[in-house]
Order: structure tokens, then sequence, then C-alpha cells
């Protein structure tokens, strides 16, 4: 385990970067496939004690939130983390470990690579504009930077909730920190 730190390329106001991937449900997902008013991207996985430490609170937000859609997306290499399978995804969910409105698997990392992710987990938050999906937050879940610490900061609700709103984002973006991606070509 490498602790990394995300900056992305995407700055606030900028359009989600399009996808089209696999779920664990079968089914296969693009950005259109959310309605809601709200999207939270989050590039994640099954074995970073980092990422493991937020399933709770990303389920959460999943059920709590009926205008935001939670959309979990695995990049890692499988090869080099047997865990981060998409069996092993598909199993997460199954067993309720991962409640999540999608649970994707992004098999050759570019849909991660277009959104600039560089850990797990690495949350972008994007509300509707004109029809599209525009970045209002991409930044640290809560205040707790180690899988062992205890939030007292929710950082993402008060996102989302000002995306709900309508409003803008008061807290600033700041880098989520978690596991290097597995990058299939070995980066």
């Amino acid at each position: 385990m490498v602790l990394t730190e995300s900056d992305s390329e995407l700055d606030r106001g900028d359009a989600a970067p399009d996808f089209e991937l696999p779920g664990t449900d079968g089914e296969t997902y693009t950005l259109d496939s959310f309605d809601g008013d709200a999207l939270l991207v989050v590039f994640t996985c099954n074995h970073c004690p980092y990422a493991i430490a937020k399933f709770d609170l990303l389920n959460e937000l999943a059920a709590d939130y009926d205008a935001l859609d939670v959309v979990g997306i695995n990049p890692n290499d499988a090869t080099e983390k047997a865990d981060d399978s998409f069996e092993a995804m598909r199993e997460h969910v199954a067993d309720g470990t991962i409640a999540y409105d999608a649970y994707l698997r992004d098999a050759d990392g570019s849909v991660a690579e277009a959104y600039g992710a560089v850990c797990t987990p690495d949350p972008f938050l994007f509300g509707r504009e004109d029809g599209g999906w525009r970045l209002r937050y991409h930044g640290r879940l809560d205040d707790a930077l180690s899988p062992d610490d205890e939030a007292t900061e929710y950082y993402v609700r008060e996102a989302v909730e000002a995306v709900l709103a309508g409003d803008e984002v008061a807290i600033p973006d700041r880098p989520s920190q978690g596991c290097s991606i597995k990058w299939p070509d070995g980066d």
C-alpha cells in the first residue's frame, strides 16, 4: 500500500468525462444512466483500507439522498490485486458490503485516467447544469485521514446538500488520500 493524494485535472465547473462501463448487476452504465440532481463518482476498490473505511459512509449517502446517485468505479488491475476482480466486486454487492446505486468496472483504467483519479477513494461530486454534469466538488469525503480515524466533519455531506439546494459548494477541495490506483499497464 502506498499512500497517495489526489490532484485532479478537472476543475470546478468542468464537464464530467463520459464513460460506458459494466456494472456488477450486469447492466452497462453511462453518465446518462443517472437521473438524480447530483452524482457522486468515487474511484474505489475492494482491497484498500482507506477505501474500505468509507464503504459505510458511501452506503449511507446512497440511502439518505434520493436525488443523489452514488457510483463506485473500480479501476484497479485485478491481476495485481485479486480482491479487485469483477467477481469480488459482485460479491461485495451481493453481501451488502457495497450498496451504492452502481458499482462499475473500469478494467483498462481509462475512465480513472480521464477524471484524473490517482487514489482510492477519490470522489468527484457533480451537479446538473444545462442537461450535463458539472464538477462541484472534488476532495475528501470527511476529515478522517487514516482508516482507523473517526470522522468529525463530513465534507461530502455539506457539498451534496449545497448541490441539491442549487448553491455553490463553499468548502474548498481537499486532496483525497488513499492507496494508489493499480494501473492495468503497471504504472
